[in-house]
């Protein structure tokens, strides 16, 4: 007997955590379903849980062995928790990537510096222009966001319509990109949603948010009474921010420099995809020692405290020639993304020191968010009217509270993080199967798994040290010439003579010379000899068991 049709989703990242989206909706029989996916992004790593990682991304790997049924990939905004990973694990699924002109043009460009082909992208019509991918039917919904061109997804499918917000704000006055559209979203609501997955970033704000528009006035002031130069950072990708700050400079008289290859990238991706208009003139970086201080604004990458940025560059000394003096102000015009507090709190510090006047979003004057707050979540559940709602981009207590928001007004909610397969197919959601998901790493130039242990090594030697030992074994099994050993990481004992190493090399001699044969002839036995002579040694000498790696060396007959 034929299995039933049925409509699934889930979400391999961006549930339970904030960035790396990652979500898949399957109609078909099971085991049978064909996929989309929509979005593939990226967060980033900390010094203290992935030191040297360069960026995070979901882990593919279940669509991956059913990619011969994945029809299509749907880029909802350019954000890079929604795109950053495109590029980077495209090669995995190779099914073709729909998105509107400005996040398509962005896609093409992370398609090309992976060397993949950019034709797999394909620029498409917002609504009521829908792509046919397998069962599905997907039009691109103008919505607001802090990057011109988001789209929420209608999704069209044999078991009814989902709605996948993506990121988004209810503001009517965006500056940049379009403004959010009530009547637009009724009329969705009026044919009939069957799901609504929704953006939950934001359930906990209390007060309805901020429109764009409400920054011009308070920037406008900054920008005029500052004494001296002002920096301002913002989020690279949020155009319209940068457009608000361009033009309160130069409505105070400042020219206008960008500093940073995001920005700069951005903004020119902007200009030729036709979402950027009325930009003031930007001034060459090299041409800044012709300007009065007085008289420039400059745009920084860099607000969550990035290492390579132009903000912590500037906070550390100079950057394309610019140094802050005292006097300066210095704007933080961006939240501060939960995870990247201790980075931005450090530039925040080096900044005062350097006399400058710091000035971030605290009072909410010089920033509003992108995301809908929980009154804006509670218009749109009454717009749409959803029979079932799936709260998604968000922490568990984000998914939570927004579940139980929908419930106040009689919608069904499904908590689904990461793994949780659902089955959309009847009346209520239902839990079907819980699939293991992961992390994929960017070391580099390679991509690595979480768990493939060489972040968690790296780790171990950061808080343990490291001690590389050589031991060299004659023709005859015995030892030769001593142990020589290697210390990084790891403090001096001023009480030892010889020091660590030479402690650590007199002890390893000592435990090769009562050794038995066979342990000499076993590079196994003899490499545990040795780690367990480090190990005691180092504990008794500086409260520390450091990684260990033996090197053994034999001479043949």
């Amino acid at each position: 007997m034929a299995k039933p049709d049925r409509l699934i989703y889930l979400a391999l990242g961006g549930a339970g955590e904030i960035g790396m989206n990652m979500y898949l909706y399957g109609y078909g029989p099971e085991g049978a379903e064909r996929f989309i996916l929509i979005d593939m992004g990226v967060t980033f790593p900390t010094m203290e849980a992935t030191p040297g990682v360069d960026l995070i991304m979901a882990d593919p790997a279940w669509i991956q062995a059913r990619a011969d049924r994945l029809d299509g990939i749907f880029i909802t905004h350019g954000h890079e928790d929604h795109v950053g990973a495109l590029g980077l694990l495209w090669h995995r699924l190779r099914a073709p990537v729909y998105a509107r002109r400005f996040t398509a043009a962005l896609a093409k460009g992370k398609m090309e510096r992976a060397h993949q082909p950019t034709d797999a992208v394909r620029q498409v019509d917002a609504w009521p222009h829908q792509v046919h991918a397998g069962p599905f039917r997907v039009g691109f919904l103008p919505i607001a966001h802090s990057i011109p061109e988001s789209s929420a997804l209608v999704i069209d499918t044999p078991a009814g319509r989902i709605l996948h917000t993506g990121d988004f704000k209810a503001d009517p006055t965006p500056l940049v990109g379009e403004p959010f559209d009530p009547a637009a979203f009724r009329a969705i609501g009026e044919a009939g949603v069957k799901v609504m997955a929704c953006d939950s970033t934001n359930v906990f704000s209390p007060n309805a948010g901020r429109s764009e528009a409400s920054l011009i006035e308070p920037l406008n002031a900054l920008m005029r009474d500052a004494e001296g130069l002002v920096v301002a950072t913002t989020f690279a990708s949020n155009v319209a921010r940068l457009r608000t700050l361009a033009e309160a400079g130069r409505q105070a008289g400042r020219q206008v420099v960008v500093l940073g290859r995001a920005m700069n990238t951005m903004l020119k991706t902007a200009h030729a995809a036709e979402v950027l208009d009325h930009f003031p003139e930007i001034l060459d970086p090299l041409d800044i020692d012709t300007v009065s201080r007085r008289d420039l604004l400059v745009l920084a990458t860099g607000s969550q405290g990035e290492r390579r940025a132009a903000t912590a560059q500037l906070a550390q000394g100079r950057y394309m020639g610019l140094e802050l003096k005292p006097g300066d102000t210095y704007l933080f015009s961006s939240r501060t993304i939960p995870g990247n507090e201790v980075p931005v709190a450090r530039i925040l510090n080096q900044l005062s020191e350097k006399g400058v006047n710091v000035v971030d979003e605290s009072d909410g004057l010089y920033h509003v968010s992108g995301h809908a707050n929980r009154p804006d979540l509670a218009a749109l559940h009454e717009l749409v009217r959803p029979a079932m709602l799936i709260p998604m981009h968000g922490e568990h207590r984000h998914l939570s509270a927004h579940a139980a928001l929908a419930a106040e007004r009689g919608i069904l909610a499904a908590i689904a993080p990461n793994g949780t397969m659902l089955d959309l197919t009847g009346d209520t959601p239902k839990v079907v199967e819980h699939v293991e998901t992961g992390r994929v790493y960017l070391d580099g130039t390679q991509l690595i798994g979480a768990l493939d242990g060489i972040v968690r090594e790296r780790i171990r030697m950061a808080l343990r040290g490291h001690v590389a030992v050589n031991v060299l074994i004659d023709e005859k099994g015995r030892p030769m010439g001593g142990a020589w050993v290697e210390i990084t990481g790891l403090p001096g004992n001023p009480k030892m003579r010889d020091g660590l190493a030479g402690a650590l090399e007199g002890e390893i001699d000592r435990v090769l010379a009562r050794a038995k044969k066979g342990e000499l002839a076993d590079d196994e036995a003899l490499d545990e000899l040795v780690q367990r002579a480090v190990s005691r040694i180092s504990n008794d000498a500086v409260g520390k068991k450091p990684v260990c790696k033996v090197m053994i060396s034999r001479l043949e007959a």
